[in-house]
């Protein structure tokens, strides 16, 4: 018997930090408006209203140039305690109609609704009633999505922002999904969508016309995904106890760091932090990968990866000693991490588990 299709809203709060700022000062309503760093200490713009976004300001941006922009524009500092506080309020409510929530960030998750009671069942219905009650009670707009899935359900959110609420029904999915664009693909950045153009690639209709090989060819293991997304294609279930997958840590400097030693001398510091978080998780993680990042002086950013299983400062000058030679200048950002294999996760039955507790208390005690 064919299991019925899930009913998830994707919920994402419009301008979060920025709309906080606004309920609580109505001299900065009707001005544009950022939540961000010192532009004279090279701080970067965390979010802003649309009123700002509409002089081109956006997330990530130096606030520098946002003010260059935008001369008019108000820049808050952020009071992260105030925004985490107003996280908990929505969340109370999300739990009003579902306990099957997976939180994404302080401003977004997924609520799963298929087993609901109220409104009937109507997913639609449950939508507007938690974004009128999240209005009410705390002064703030949500858009939502509401689908099948949750690939479906996220593109959904993002379609009339802000305030919005879209719904993809079942039936609909097949025509929704051919239209849709390329870029609307989640995990399709930049670099993909200028490959996917080169290749002619604008919807997923034209995805769609394209074989498992063929996408596997010009995206490798990006492509398999890339098969069952444009066909509207997504069996996750929104987890209630999201798990780690990576662990990090990074740093902004008053000063560019211009040479390949001024990085080195860097790396002890953030070591030690990296360390620092490692130790906080609970006994289920191993290290499967070891990262390191740099942001230079115009903004661009590269990464790069190696297999590890320890926080060995070795490996991670290595890393950024081939970031140096992929593109040598000043940075601005430093920052290094480690991918995470959760043992929690499922996975096959493990057949020496007394071999893999030894293994994960030996990993742990090297990291101390």
């Amino acid at each position: 018997m064919t299991r019925p299709a899930r009913k998830i809203i994707h919920v994402d709060c419009d301008c979060f930090y920025a709309a906080v700022e606004m309920r609580d000062d109505a001299s900065l309503r009707h001005r544009p408006v950022a939540v961000g760093g010192d532009p004279h200490r090279r701080g970067v713009i965390a979010t802003c209203n649309y009123a700002a976004r509409h002089f081109g300001v956006r997330s990530a941006m130096a606030s520098s140039q946002a003010l260059r922009l935008c001369p008019e524009l108000v820049i808050v500092p952020p009071n992260f305690d105030k925004y985490r506080k107003v996280s908990a309020e929505i969340h109370t409510i999300f739990r009003r109609f579902t306990s099957q929530i997976e939180p994404l960030s302080l401003d977004e998750a997924y609520l799963d609704v298929s087993d609901s009671k109220q409104y009937h069942n109507s997913a639609t219905r449950i939508a507007e009633a938690l974004r009128r009650e999240i209005r009410q009670e705390t002064g703030i707009t949500v858009s939502a999505g509401v689908a099948p899935n949750k690939f479906l359900a996220k593109v959904a959110s993002d379609w009339r922002k802000p305030d919005g609420l879209f719904v993809i029904t079942p039936q609909q999915v097949e025509d929704f999904v051919k239209a849709l664009p390329v870029t609307r693909i989640s995990g399709v950045g930049r670099v993909t969508a200028e490959r996917m153009a080169s290749l002619g690639l604008k919807t997923c209709a034209d995805l769609q016309a394209m074989t498992r090989l063929e996408l596997g060819q010009q995206f490798g293991s990006f492509g398999e995904r890339l098969y069952h997304l444009s066909r509207g294609e997504d069996n996750r279930p929104v987890q209630t106890g999201r798990r780690r997958k990576s662990v990090s840590v990074e740093r902004t400097y008053d000063k560019d760091h211009p040479h390949l030693n001024d990085w080195l001398r860097e790396l002890d510091g953030l070591l030690e932090k990296l360390r620092e978080r490692f130790a906080k998780l609970d006994q289920h993680y191993l290290i499967s990968g070891l990262t390191a990042k740099v942001k230079y002086q115009d903004f661009v950013s590269l990464s790069c990866d190696t297999a590890g299983q320890h926080l060995d400062a070795a490996q991670f000058e290595a890393l950024f000693r081939q970031l140096w030679e992929r593109r040598q200048g000043p940075a601005r950002l430093l920052g290094i991490g480690a991918r995470l294999r959760d043992l929690k996760a499922p996975q096959q039955p493990d057949l020496f588990p007394k071999e893999r507790e030894l293994a994960l208390q030996r990993q742990r005690t090297r990291h101390l």
